[in-house]
């Protein structure tokens, strides 16, 4: 029970402080960071040790699986190039920078344990950008390469810190050897991904049942990570890829019912794992300081922050130089021209660090060199991005004009794409209307897609925005009208449960899609 009643406290420490985070307009990742490390010192409460392979084998897997049925995969592919410049170089140009540093300050430290310091530290967590971006409206092209380079850039920062671990065992490691890893953990990544994204897609065109289509996309996550962990290649790769492949198939392979039900069990695991990740990370601080007992702390403090210093200028270090030269290539140029520096600025300032790069730290072996000192500095790295950056991420994006504004009314796209399918509806109808069984049906409906499309027509044309809102208000009070009456009714009545639950359910479905349309979110009321 005693493993229960924890999970249960850290859910409701979870909720405490992401409803801190809102009232204070902080990105919720810093503050269960900063409430997790508070509650390790606590007297009395028992300690909670995160188990650095379940953090991988556990946590990762649906993260990346849910982030990755998301991503859109033209934009994926289109930013493809800024992405692998993210995730494999900044990975490498930071590997060896914080090595340089931590080697110049701690000279006792061999080679391969500084570069195994600076391969836990590279990578940018998707968890952790995730948890900030959503706050904010920016281009959607910052936002694709920010998530696409923290999907991939575990699997080179893994690949490195494999070697770096081999390379104090063994004494050496050679640099060929590293390449051709990679190489192999991401090909083979891809094509156990790809298995068992294509496996999820065949089998769940076969069923017609929503639960068993949930959970297989649940354990299709975890089957391929395991598997490629397994042979040796990337299970984060693995894992990107099927779900990237189940993503660009999902409104075709999945009911409406499945869709929507798969997205909201999506949404409330990702908010569960995610809290339960950044309040285990502040967990973690007591016993990461308990293994530096006895050490100069002004000392170790001071290498601390010079290396959460370098870690953040690293990131500068290597994308304003690798935006501007990629520009020196004509080909690059004319399909990619360089974007504005105040985007440049925000992918620099966005390099948050996460769960891999703890669990990276604490899977260390216990003889390894200055073992104790690498989680401690990996803790404090993780600390500063997300409390420096993550706090100040929404401040740069707006103090360098990079926001976004919020479109007045719909998208004249998405107004676009509207008239299609009302118009495709009104020509089917029409089609009916000689029909001596459907036409009287037909006739009935008519008006009622003519005035869509005509609506729709009008604001994609430029017409004024103010009649379709007005419209669109007009259609939401009249639904709630109608729930209001259907209520009363029901308080008169007794309606069963399962008629009452079904008429609901088709109100819901149909104020979510009203309120989508005039973008004022979920309703609560």
């Amino acid at each position: 029970m005693a493993i229960v009643e924890a999970l249960l406290g850290l859910l409701a420490a979870c909720v405490v402080l992401a409803l801190i985070a809102r009232w204070a307009g902080l990105p919720y990742a810093v503050v269960l960071v900063l409430g997790g490390s508070a509650l390790a010192f606590v007297p009395g409460l028992p300690k909670v040790s995160l188990d650095p392979e379940l953090a991988l084998a556990f946590f990762l897997p649906p993260l990346l699986m849910g982030s990755a049925l998301r991503t859109d995969w033209r934009a994926f592919r289109a930013s493809l190039r800024p992405i692998l410049v993210l995730a494999v170089g900044a990975v490498l140009f930071t590997t060896v920078a914080i090595a340089v540093v931590a080697r110049f300050l701690l000279p006792d430290l061999p080679w391969a344990a500084a570069a195994a310091l600076g391969a836990i530290v590279a990578p940018p967590d998707a968890v952790a950008a995730a948890a900030v971006l959503q706050r904010l409206r920016i281009s959607r092209r910052i936002v694709t390469i920010l998530e696409g380079e923290s999907l991939v850039n575990d699997a080179t920062a893994l690949v490195l810190y494999r070697f770096a671990v081999a390379a104090v065992a063994a004494g050496s490691v050679s640099l060929d050897g590293v390449g051709v890893a990679f190489l192999i953990a991401a090909l083979g990544g891809v094509a156990i991904g790809y298995g068992f994204g294509k496996g999820l897609i065949w089998i769940s065109r076969r069923l017609d049942d929503t639960l068993l289509e949930t959970a297989l996309s649940f354990l299709c996550c975890f089957a391929a990570y395991l598997a490629a962990e397994a042979v040796h290649a990337s299970g984060v790769i693995a894992v990107v890829t099927a779900g990237i492949l189940v993503g660009r198939r999902f409104l075709i392979i999945y009911s409406p019912q499945t869709r929507l039900a798969a997205s909201a069990v999506w949404e409330f695991v990702d908010f569960v794992l995610t809290s339960l990740v950044f309040i285990l990370v502040g967990l973690q601080l007591n016993d990461i300081l308990d293994g530096l007992a006895g050490r100069n702390p002004w000392f170790i403090a001071v290498v601390a922050v010079t290396l959460s210093v370098a870690l953040i200028l690293s990131r500068f270090i290597w994308v304003f130089p690798a935006t501007l030269l990629a520009r020196l290539i004509p080909a690059v140029a004319r399909r990619d021209p360089l974007p504005p520096w105040r985007h440049t600025m925000v992918v620099a300032w966005a390099g948050m660090r996460g769960v891999v790069s703890l669990a990276a730290a604490l899977a260390l072996p216990l003889d390894f060199p200055e073992r104790n000192l690498i989680a401690f500095l990996a803790f404090c790295a993780i600390l500063a991005t997300l409390v420096v950056q993550g706090t100040t991420l929404e401040w740069v994006i707006k103090r360098m004009g990079a926001e976004e504004p919020m479109p007045a009314g719909l998208d004249l796209a998405e107004a676009e794409v509207l008239r299609l399918v009302a118009d495709a509806s009104l020509a089917d109808l029409q089609g009916r209307l000689e029909s001596p069984l459907d036409g009287a049906i037909a006739a009935d409906l008519i008006p009622e897609y003519r005035d869509k499309a005509r609506v729709f027509l009008g604001v994609a044309k430029g017409a004024s925005r103010a009649e379709l809102t007005a419209r669109l208000q007009m259609r939401l009070a009249a639904l709630r009208a109608g729930r209001a009456r259907l209520l009363a009714h029901n308080e008169a009545s007794d309606l069963p449960d399962d008629l009452l639950q079904k008429v609901t359910q088709d109100l819901d479905f149909e104020e979510l899609r009203l309120r989508q349309l005039l973008g004022t979110g979920r309703s609560h009321g």
